[in-house]
Parts: C-alpha cells; sequence; structure tokens
C-alpha cells in the first residue's frame, strides 16, 4: 500500500471559458491537487459534486441557470461536509456575507495571487477558513450596520433602474409616503448623499446586482 498523501481533489466552477481553463490549469500543475471536474453554472456544479464528491469546490457567484450562492445552498444542503470556496469578480461585503451564511468556507476575489488561491484551497482542505484580506476589511468596516431589509433592497432595485418615487410606489402598489421613508432609511443607513449614490453603494457592496 502506498504511503504517499491523497490528491486534494477540485471542482472548478466558472461560466467564462477563460477563466475556468486558467484556474483548471493552475489546479492542475500543483503536486498536492488534482482536477476531477469543470462545470460551467450551478446546476452542473451539483451534479458534477453528486458524481465526484470533490474534496474543494472553486464556485463562481454569477452564472446562468443558476448562480452560485443557489448551488452552494443545494451542494451544503445535501453534502454539509462539502468545502466550498467562492471565486469572484464582486468585493462587497453584503454578496460576501450572503456566501459564508450559505456555507462557503472561503471567499477570495478573481484577481487574488495564485499563491494566495492555492494556500487557500489547502487552508479549507485542512479545516480552516480562507477570506480575502479586502473582503475581511469590508466585512468588519460594516459589521456593526443597520441591516438593509428585503423591503428596501426592493426599492434600491428600483432606484437604480432610475424609478422616480411614484413609480416605485406604483411597481410595489405602496404609498408614495411609504417609498419616501424608505428612501430617507436607506440613504441614512448607505450612508448615500443622493439616491445616484445609494445605487452606487449598493452595487459596490453587492446589495443589489448590477
Amino acid at each position: 500500500m502506498s504511503n504517499e498523501p491523497s490528491l486534494i481533489r477540485v471542482l472548478c466552477v466558472d461560466d467564462h471559458p477563460v477563466v475556468l481553463q486558467g484556474i483548471s490549469g493552475l489546479v492542475s500543475v500543483q503536486s498536492d491537487m488534482e482536477v476531477v471536474a469543470e462545470a460551467v453554472n450551478g446546476r452542473e456544479a451539483i451534479e458534477q459534486f453528486r458524481q465526484h464528491l470533490p474534496d474543494i469546490t472553486l464556485m463562481d457567484l454569477q452564472m446562468p441557470e443558476m448562480g452560485g450562492l443557489d448551488a452552494i445552498g443545494a451542494i451544503r444542503g445535501e453534502f454539509p461536509d462539502a468545502r466550498i470556496i467562492v471565486l469572484t469578480t464582486y468585493a462587497g461585503d453584503v454578496q460576501a456575507l450572503r456566501a459564508i451564511k450559505a456555507g462557503a468556507r472561503g471567499y477570495l476575489l478573481k484577481n487574488a495571487l495564485h499563491k494566495e488561491l492555492l494556500e487557500a484551497i489547502r487552508a479549507v482542505h485542512t479545516g480552516r477558513k480562507a477570506v480575502s484580506p479586502d473582503i475581511s476589511f469590508e466585512l468588519a468596516e460594516h459589521a456593526t450596520d443597520d441591516a438593509i431589509t428585503p423591503a428596501e433592497i426592493r426599492v434600491l432595485r428600483l432606484i437604480s433602474a432610475g424609478n422616480a418615487n411614484k413609480e416605485i410606489a406604483d411597481q410595489l402598489r405602496l404609498s408614495e409616503e411609504t417609498v419616501k421613508k424608505q428612501v430617507r432609511s436607506i440613504l441614512s443607513k448607505l450612508g448615500a448623499k443622493d439616491r445616484t449614490h445609494a445605487a452606487m453603494i449598493g452595487f459596490r457592496r453587492g446589495i443589489i446586482d448590477p
């Protein structure tokens, strides 16, 4: 029987072929890792996970058919010990918090150095967590902020689309006065100067999608 340690088996998930090829290529040349499968959306990720039961899954968030957050929730629901690292371009603290709450053990930006990614894979494989310094700073920066409510997020989405208060009220079947109160609350919670600034902060922090 061989005494050599077993390789870390990795599933790579990303809808961009060039990115997927780059990540898989980096992992596959490591002496202690191997790529066991690839997927281009959340549904494929779930199927490939069931089939291969990888040690580590590298998961993109924004993908067609099913996004990474839903896939993480589904995989962790079926396989509670699944070790998933999010690889994304989104540095927002809200998006990161959602992923961590869904069960991600790591959260890295795609522009992370190769060394940082490989160290994260090894760390998560041994049971630790790995969150990029930029994300850790964002999480700490907003840890004591008042949370934006689901109702306020719906209003913020419509603000970002250029809707006036009356249009928002009509679409959400609310009174215009209620919408005005929610807008004031949103500006206060986000520390925004105006509606445009609030939308920009919402995009940057991952509260709403661009």
